[in-house]
């Protein structure tokens, strides 16, 4: 085990400046499988790839003229020099609204118009803090009741306000338990005591108490976040699951206020994309089949084939065989692969996986590679029924009639900042991340001051 340094990191060994060259030579060395690296013969996969040109496309079909990318970040730091084990949290979503006909004026100019770029892109953002370890809200609670504490306070101070929207993240908690435009008076929470086996108890914005041992249930206990929290440790992959339920509440605001504000006209022509597939995973992982519900209401009662949603995957196991496909010009531009229950088999090394995503994805994926070249993993949520279930679910882009206008966007906003990019979920990323050191600097001023130990001694 590593030593403590005096400023509260772990000590290293002068040698580990080679570690990770050392790890792959011995990766090199060691005999495992990587399906992106056995392709073999891909004759099976031809009559899985579809054109675009030949996708179904509804007659009252919408041409997309704008795009809204959501995405969030994160970062747990150590806060207290001398008490390495104290951590404080930060995660915030940030939706940008990006102008598609203005960005492609500006391509047959000789010269960019740099106000016009500027005019075309609006950003809106939600942030929370809290203590993550080692630090508690009060004295005499766990970190456990700290963070549920803590979350539900956040929930009913926190806004998502963009125009006319002025939500609190409870507010647009209840509103997924219940509807576009009709938000559930109650969500269904577990008690967190031990010792208590109530389960499935209605608890409304207030708060309640449980009927079993007394304690005190907040409405998002829903979420079961504190699950995966734990004493020792940074509590970063709950972080994490906070943050992901963000960027999904910000996807439910931003959509319901076009929905009842302007559902014939501009929700028709906005495509919603966020950075990250369309699912939620760890303990929250419920309110996936929420999320398909209420959205998949929306979609019932909005002209035309809208509203139209997507997840972008940069990373993971499905882009990495993506990439190998396009190296091996399996895909040529223009098409898309459907990733039925063969593919995923190929995909993730698995004999029978019927049953992949039905716990945690509400949107279905899909390769493809754009007219210029680029690979992208998507997901999409059909207009009724799951997109995975245990039969398989629906792989067929039938299910999907807002595709072909999403496939377009991908064809229009294609960006060279990353690797098979797209500008609005690249502009949604840069508006949500840190800048490395100054961000740090700054989160560990804010959190010494949360915590009250700016004035503790041994401070600097």
């Amino acid at each position: 085990m590593p030593y403590d340094t005096i400023t509260g990191g772990l000590e290293q060994a002068s040698r580990l400046g080679h570690s990770e060259a050392a790890i792959r030579t011995l990766a090199e060395r060691a005999s495992f499988y990587v399906p992106a690296e056995h392709l073999r013969d891909l004759a099976w996969l031809r009559p899985k790839i579809r054109p675009k040109a030949g996708l179904p496309r509804p007659e009252d079909a919408d041409r997309l003229t704008g795009v809204i990318g959501v995405d969030g970040s994160m970062m747990p730091v150590r806060v207290r020099d001398g008490l390495p084990s104290v951590h404080y949290g930060y995660a915030q979503a940030a939706a940008v609204w990006l102008d598609i006909e203005a960005m492609e004026s500006q391509r047959a100019e000789r010269f960019v118009d740099p106000v016009v770029l500027h005019n075309a892109v609006t950003s809106a953002l939600v942030s929370l803090d809290l203590p993550l370890s080692g630090a508690y809200l009060r004295e005499g609670i766990s970190i456990q009741d700290s963070w549920r504490e803590r979350v539900d306070s956040l929930f009913r101070t926190k806004k998502v306000e963009v125009n006319r929207l002025n939500q609190s993240l409870l507010r647009l908690l209840l509103l997924v338990h219940g509807g576009p435009g009709r938000p559930a008076t109650t969500v269904p929470v577990n008690c967190p005591a031990r010792r208590c086996g109530q389960r499935q108890v209605p608890v409304g914005a207030s708060g309640t108490s449980c009927p079993g041992c007394g304690a005190h249930l907040f409405p998002a206990d829903t979420l079961r976040i504190y699950e995966e929290v734990t004493e020792e440790g940074s509590n970063q992959v709950a972080l994490g699951r906070l943050m992901q339920v963000i960027e999904l509440l910000v996807l439910v605001g931003l959509t319901t206020l076009l929905w009842e504000q302007s559902r014939h006209d501009v929700l028709r022509s906005t495509l919603f994309i966020m950075d990250g597939p369309l699912a939620m995973f760890g303990p929250p992982a419920k309110l996936h089949d929420r999320a398909v519900t209420y959205f998949q209401q929306m979609i019932a009662t909005t002209p035309g084939a809208g509203p139209y949603l997507c997840g972008v995957e940069k990373t993971g196991t499905v882009a990495d065989y993506a990439s190998a496909l396009a190296r091996h010009d399996a895909l040529h531009p223009g098409d898309l692969l459907v990733i039925d229950a063969d593919v995923l088999a190929a995909v993730i090394n698995a004999g029978h996986p019927i049953a992949y995503g039905a716990e945690t994805y509400w949107g279905r994926k899909f390769i493809y590679r754009s007219l210029d070249g680029r690979v992208v993993v998507i997901t999409v949520p059909p207009a009724t029924g799951q997109p995975y279930d245990d039969h398989g679910g629906q792989p067929d882009p039938e299910a999907y009639p807002c595709l072909s206008a999403i496939l377009d966007v991908v064809d229009r906003t294609g960006s060279s900042m990353y690797r098979d990019g797209l500008i609005p979920t690249a502009l949604a990323h840069a508006k949500a991340a840190y800048p490395i050191g100054v961000g740090t600097d700054v989160l560990r001023l804010v959190a010494r001051r949360r915590l009250g130990l700016d004035h503790r001694h041994g401070e600097q």
